[in-house]
């Protein structure tokens, strides 16, 4: 297995498990998966944070607003491995429930990573609603066809 087929296990199991845990109400497990070290930095569809106090409060507010996710598909457009250094870049698509009201939405996502003591963490996050284009309005959520991504 290359160093980039291992990363990508861990986006498609851990990374991915953290994701729905968040989508179904609990910050925990994306915590977790996120670095202790500075920087770390989220500009996000929602609301910019910098400094793990902030990038903990704002895991906390995700949690706060979304229950029963049915589906989170990460289609994942470009990925690269560096060394102690990755990111990710590609459409999230999600069907869950927020504020109460079930909805599904699409944004582009793209993630740094950072290699610490021999795991994956995340520092840094750039989400954005997609508004127009295919991505934008994917209907109903098919399986990926690329090996690379699951659910």
């Amino acid at each position: 297995m290359t160093e980039r087929d291992a990363f990508l296990a861990w986006v498609n199991t851990e990374l991915h498990d953290a994701e729905i845990a968040l989508h179904n109400g609990d910050p925990g497990p994306r915590r977790a998966l996120w670095s202790r070290n500075e920087p770390v930095s989220v500009l996000g569809a929602w609301r910019n944070v910098f400094g793990q106090e902030a990038v903990g409060e704002l895991f906390v507010a995700l949690g706060a607003r979304f229950s029963d996710c049915t589906s989170l598909v990460f289609e994942l457009q470009s990925c690269d491995v560096v060394g102690d250094m990755a990111y990710t870049a590609g459409y999230e698509h999600v069907s869950v429930t927020m504020d109460g009201k079930p909805g599904v939405y699409t944004l582009r996502a793209t993630q740094v990573y950072r290699r610490e003591n021999g795991a994956w963490r995340v520092a840094h996050r750039h989400g954005d609603a997609l508004t127009e284009g295919p991505a934008a309005d994917p209907g109903p959520l098919p399986a990926p066809a690329d090996p690379r991504t699951r659910r």
